[in-house]
C-alpha cells in the first residue's frame, strides 16, 4: 500500500487551477514558516540578552553572522533548486531533506546548555547555522511554487488569502502566544512545543505542493545556456526587482524591529510584564485576519503596484500610533492600527513577486522562480542585520544596561522611538522605491516561450 501513494505524491504535476483542498494545503506551510521565524525574530534577543545576560553588543555580532549566512544561502538554493530536477519536482526533495533538522535547531535555540555568556554566543552560532540551512531549504521551496501553482494576479490574490490567514496565525502564536507559554512553561518547553507544531503543518502542506509538466529537453537547453553568474546579473539587473526588493527590505527591517522591541517596550515604556506583550501583539494580529480578505480585493482592483503604495501609507502612519501611549492598554489599541498595514504588506508583497518572475519569464524562457525568491532573501535578510544594529544602538545610546534590575528613565524614550519613529522614516523610503517599480498592469497567465531568448 505504501509505494503506490509514494509514487503517486512523487508524480503528482498540476494542470490548470489548483482545487481548493490542495490551495488550503499549500497555504498551511505559512503557517510553521511564520511561527518559527516570528518566534525567533521577536523573542531571541530579548531572550539572550535580558534573560542569559548575555551582553547585547555580542549578541548583535551574532544576529549579524546570521543574518550575513542566511543571505548568501538563499540565492545559492534558489539557483540550485530552479535547476535541480528530480522525479519529485524541484522543491519537495529541498523541503523533505529540510523538515526535520529545520524544528530540531529551532528547538535547541531555546535550550542552551548553562554556559558563560562568551559559550552561549558559540552555542547561539552554531545551532542557528544550522536553523538558518534548513530555513531556507524548506521555506525559499515552498514559497517558489507559489507563483507556479497560482497563475495571475487575481488567481494569486485569491490563492494568497488562505495562506496569509494561516501565517497570520502563526505570528500571532510565534509573538503574541509565546509569552503566554514561555511565562508559564519556560523557554525550552516552548520551543519543543512550537517545534512539534510546525512539524505537522508542514507534512500536511505536501498535499498542496504540487508542481506543473515541463518539457524536460526544453527546459534544459535553455538552463544551459544561462549559468550561475549570468542568473545573477540578469537577476540584480532588473528594473522592476531592484525597486520591489529594496522596498520589501525597508519594510520587513520595520517589522523586526517592531517585534523585538515590544518586550523592551512593554516592560520599559509602557509598564506592563513579560506577558503583557501578547496585549500588545494581538490586537495586530486580529486586526490583520479580516483585512487580508479586504487586500484581496484591494490588489485585485488596482494591481500590485498601486497596492502596495497603499499599504506603506497605511502602514508606516499607523506605526506613528506608538508615539502616544503609555498604558499597555493604549499600546494595544495602536496595535489595531498596525493590524491593518501588517495585512497588506502580508497579501501584496510575493503577489507582486510573482510578477516580476512573470515578466521575467517573457524575457528569458525560464520559470526562475528560486532564484528571485533567493535573491529576494538574500537582500530582505538584510533585515535581521538591520534590526539587531538598530536595537543595539538604540539601547546603548539610551543607556540600557543588560541583567539590570531597572533602567533609567531615557531608555523608555529610546524603545518608545524604536516603534514609533524609525517604521515611519523606513516606510517613507518603501513609498519611494515603489513609485518607481515600473509594472503596471496586473499578470495574464504566462504564454510557453518556444525558443531560449537572450534576457
Amino acid at each position: 500500500m505504501s509505494l503506490p501513494l509514494v509514487a503517486r505524491v512523487r508524480d503528482r504535476r498540476l494542470e490548470g487551477a489548483p482545487t481548493r483542498a490542495q490551495t488550503i494545503a499549500y497555504g498551511a506551510s505559512a503557517f510553521p514558516a511564520n511561527l518559527l521565524l516570528q518566534t525567533f525574530s521577536a523573542f531571541v534577543v530579548y531572550f539572550y540578552v535580558d534573560r542569559l545576560g548575555v551582553p547585547a553588543g555580542w549578541v548583535a555580532g551574532a544576529m549579524i553572522a546570521h543574518g550575513i549566512l542566511n543571505a548568501l544561502l538563499n540565492p545559492l538554493v534558489g539557483a540550485a533548486s530552479d535547476r535541480r530536477r528530480t522525479r519529485w519536482g524541484r522543491r519537495l526533495p529541498w523541503i523533505g531533506l529540510g523538515v526535520v533538522p529545520l524544528v530540531a535547531a529551532f528547538a535547541l535555540v531555546w535550550m542552551p546548555p548553562p554556559l558563560e555568556p562568551s559559550g552561549l554566543v558559540v552555542w547561539f552560532l552554531v545551532v542557528v547555522a544550522i536553523y538558518d540551512v534548513a530555513y531556507v531549504a524548506v521555506v525559499l521551496n515552498a514559497s517558489a511554487l507559489f507563483p507556479e501553482i497560482f497563475r495571475t494576479t487575481a488567481e494569486r490574490a485569491r490563492g494568497n488569502s488562505p495562506r496569509q490567514l494561516f501565517g497570520l496565525v502563526g505570528m500571532i502564536l510565534g509573538t503574541a502566544g509565546a509569552p503566554l507559554l514561555y511565562d508559564s512553561v519556560g523557554w525550552a518547553v516552548m520551543g519543543l512545543v512550537l517545534a512539534v507544531v510546525s512539524l505537522g503543518f508542514f507534512c500536511w502542506s505536501v498535499v498542496g505542493m504540487v508542481e506543473r509538466p515541463v518539457d524536460e529537453a526544453v527546459v534544459r537547453e535553455r538552463e544551459a545556456a544561462v549559468g550561475l553568474r549570468d542568473q545573477l546579473r540578469y537577476t540584480f539587473a532588473n528594473r522592476a526587482f531592484v525597486t520591489y526588493v529594496l522596498g520589501s527590505l525597508l519594510l520587513q527591517s520595520t517589522t523586526a524591529i517592531l517585534l523585538a522591541a515590544v518586550p523592551f517596550y512593554v516592560r520599559y515604556t509602557v509598564g506592563g510584564s513579560d506577558a503583557d506583550a501578547t496585549l500588545l501583539l494581538a490586537p495586530i494580529f486580529v486586526a490583520a485576519i479580516p483585512a487580508i480578505v479586504g487586500w484581496s480585493w484591494v490588489v485585485r482592483r488596482v494591481g500590485p503596484r498601486t497596492a502596495m503604495l497603499a499599504v506603506v501609507v497605511v502602514y508606516g502612519l499607523a506605526t506613528c500610533l506608538y508615539l502616544i501611549p503609555t498604558t499597555v492598554g493604549g499600546a494595544a489599541l495602536a496595535g489595531l492600527a498596525v493590524g491593518l498595514g501588517v495585512a497588506g504588506l502580508m497579501q501584496v508583497l510575493e503577489v507582486a513577486l510573482a510578477q516580476v518572475i512573470d515578466d521575467d519569464e517573457t524575457r528569458t524562457g525560464l520559470r526562475r522562480e528560486g532564484m528571485y525568491f533567493g535573491a529576494n532573501g538574500f537582500v530582505v535578510r538584510g533585515s535581521v542585520v538591520v534590526q539587531a544594529v538598530v536595537l543595539a544602538a538604540v539601547l546603548a545610546a539610551s543607556g540600557y544596561v543588560e541583567g539590570a534590575a531597572g533602567q533609567v528613565p531615557e531608555v523608555a524614550t529610546g524603545v518608545r522611538l524604536l516603534l514609533g519613529g524609525v517604521p515611519v522614516l523606513l516606510a517613507a523610503g518603501a513609498f519611494v522605491c515603489f513609485w518607481f517599480y515600473p509594472l503596471r498592469a496586473s499578470s495574464p497567465v504566462p504564454e510557453p516561450v518556444e525558443a531560449p531568448a537572450a534576457p
